[in-house]
């Protein structure tokens, strides 16, 4: 390439989704890779790291230099904090032609790492999201992260500063209505751009801009996001993304036996929907298929949740918009994978023909279940996806659901609980997820746990009381994927936040957006 200011652009429409709700962000952005003095950059907002006690990070050397030392003076004048991510604002710095300096802590030194980058590079988004600034110039490393490379931070960082842009696009006045103001972000680095860097760049794109699908569609309500709107905007995506879709109606899975899943959402007005997805990016390959729990409002039926914090409950079908978001990404990468989306998509409400304590189901495997709680019904419209899985002779299947507060009582909100009966699958899911931010932790999957979830009426029960109940809700689903290779991802506490910051996280898409990058690697390897 003859110039090192290379434009990486992201290959998002940016079209609003259907019912006239978008995010505002990352589609605007527009991110360019460069070497260049950073002193040179004629930029709103230049970036640079500095360590508390006035150490810079290499670039901010250069400034430093540049202004004859003022910049390290400022920054032990004005007592940078020594947590990552806190700032100092710099106006007018001399040696300089950016109008502002940010100057990002990066913790003390001896303690910088991938957290400390990360926080650096959030506060950064943060700046950006709530600043004037229309352009900025980001000095990358921000310092050394021990065993991570240029491409890891770059990668890193574009996703995170993407991410970090993104608002809801929610129904209220225009006069409440957020602004996006920045719109090009370039990426400053010490070495001339390379092809493998600048893919870097856009993969980091593409991940946040599954993130920001993700989040749309956990965080529209139950009355705009529901089965028939997941099916409808899966059939969009035929052309706009080139996948095959194919739509599973509710007579369809009578006809395929998948009676489990139906039971679910007998009592809605809304009918079930199987909704497939598949992206061909490869031949004759065994396609990854990724399976989703899409409860788009989950009442609990006739085991009804308490009143608190109900509305929270749209958030449970988050297992099946990270499919969403993890197939654009595919999409918008061009992978060379074969992979399919399952999404099950149902409401659960009560009324006078839903689902009862006590009831016993037949699923599509032919397996018998006791349904002992009406509100344990994710596993109940998952095992029938699971089986319907086979049908694609997976080379393997991860099943991503909001299944269980237990989880959250394990595991808090800052980790996913992952189950696998592939060591190998297992492995390659917790290494993915400590290289993309995103990280799970291994839970047990002994036959032990299996006791719990005897029925005197049915082939097993739908709940195994509550010790251990993210554990047997796993075992459950175990029954139905002894044909492949299998993982399952409960993130029921990292798929959203409540509180002041109520929405959806977007994840785990980084996570499964690196594991499939690492297969499409692997396969274009050979």
């Amino acid at each position: 390439m003859a110039t090192d200011d290379v434009s990486v652009r992201a290959r998002d429409s940016a079209k609003a989704h259907r019912g006239g709700t978008r995010s505002e962000s990352p589609a605007p952005l527009h991110f360019g890779l460069k070497t260049a003095p950073p002193s040179k950059e004629l930029t709103d907002l230049l970036v640079v790291g500095a360590f508390p006690g006035g150490a810079l990070a290499p670039q901010a050397q250069e400034i430093d230099a540049a202004s004859q030392g003022k910049l390290s003076a400022l920054a032990i004048q004005e007592e940078l904090d020594e947590k990552a991510g806190s700032s100092l604002m710099l106006y007018d710095l001399p040696g300089t032609v950016a109008r502002r300096v940010l100057v990002v802590s990066l913790g003390p030194r001896e303690r910088f790492g991938e957290k400390a980058f990360e926080d650096s590079v959030r506060a950064v988004a943060k700046a950006l999201l709530e600043g004037k600034a229309t352009r900025a110039t980001v000095t990358l490393p921000l310092a050394e992260v021990p065993n991570r490379s240029l491409a890891w931070q770059l990668q890193r960082a574009s996703c995170l500063l993407a991410d970090g842009q993104y608002q809801f696009d929610a129904p209220k006045q225009a006069n409440g209505a957020k602004k996006h103001n920045v719109r090009d972000i370039t990426l400053l680095i010490p070495e001339k751009p390379t092809e493998a860097l600048e893919l870097a760049v856009r993969r980091g794109q593409a991940i946040a801009q599954g993130m920001a699908l993700t989040k749309d569609l956990g965080n529209l309500p139950g009355n705009v996001c529901h089965p028939g709107y997941l099916a409808d905007l899966a059939r969009s995506w035929s052309k706009e993304l080139g996948l095959e879709v194919e739509v599973l109606e509710r007579a369809d899975m009578e006809k395929l036996g998948m009676g489990s899943a139906l039971s679910v959402g007998r009592a809605s007005e809304q009918p079930c929907r199987l909704i497939v997805m598949r992206y061909r990016g490869a031949k004759k390959s065994a396609p990854i298929v990724l399976v989703g729990k899409g409860v788009t409002f989950d009442t609990g039926g006739i085991s009804l949740k308490p009143g608190e914090d109900l509305d929270m409950m749209k958030y449970d079908m988050c297992g099946a918009a990270s499919v969403y978001g993890a197939m654009k990404m595919a999409a918008q990468l061009a992978l060379p994978i074969d992979l399919v989306g399952i999404v099950a998509a149902v409401e659960n409400m009560p009324g006078g023909n839903a689902t009862r304590p006590g009831d016993v189901v037949k699923s599509m495997s032919g397996q018998t279940i006791e349904i002992l709680n009406t509100d344990a019904e994710g596993r109940l419209i998952l095992c029938d996806a699971l089986t319907y899985a086979e049908r694609f002779e997976p080379a393997c299947v991860i099943d991503i659901a909001t299944l269980t507060g237990a989880c959250v009582i394990a595991l808090g909100t800052q980790t996913s609980g992952l189950y696998a009966n592939d060591e190998a699958l297992a492995s390659e899911l917790l290494t993915c997820g400590t290289d993309a931010g995103d990280r799970a932790w291994r839970m047990p999957l002994f036959d032990e746990y299996q006791e719990q979830l005897k029925s005197n009426f049915a082939d097993m029960s739908n709940l195994g009381g509550r010790p251990a109940g993210s554990v047997t809700a796993a075992c459950f689903l175990s029954r139905f994927t002894k044909a492949y290779p299998w993982a399952h991802l409960d993130i029921a506490g990292t798929a959203s936040i409540g509180g002041d910051k109520k929405g959806a996280t977007g994840r785990p898409v980084p996570l499964i957006s690196e594991f499939l990058i690492k297969r499409a690697e692997r396969a274009a390897a050979h």
